[in-house]
């Protein structure tokens, strides 16, 4: 699969607190990570479709565009 990565509204470590127990659950934990310095928040996995991946962040409450 290739690396896809999301523009999000994940803005802070608590944020990530928040998502991480649906991105663990749609991806498997350990392979995603947010990057919160970033001024487009992105979100980069390998290991998963662009679809599971909007999905599980829409769950916990978060936006996710996706960037390629």
């Amino acid at each position: 699969m290739e690396t896809i990565q999301f523009k999000t509204n994940i803005k802070c470590g608590a944020c990530v607190g928040t998502v991480t127990p649906f991105l663990n659950e749609a991806v498997g934990e350990g392979n995603w990570q947010v990057d919160t310095a970033s001024p487009n928040k992105v979100l980069t996995t390998e290991k998963a479709t662009a679809e599971t991946v909007k999905q599980a962040i829409e769950k916990a409450g978060y936006k996710a565009e996706p960037l390629n």
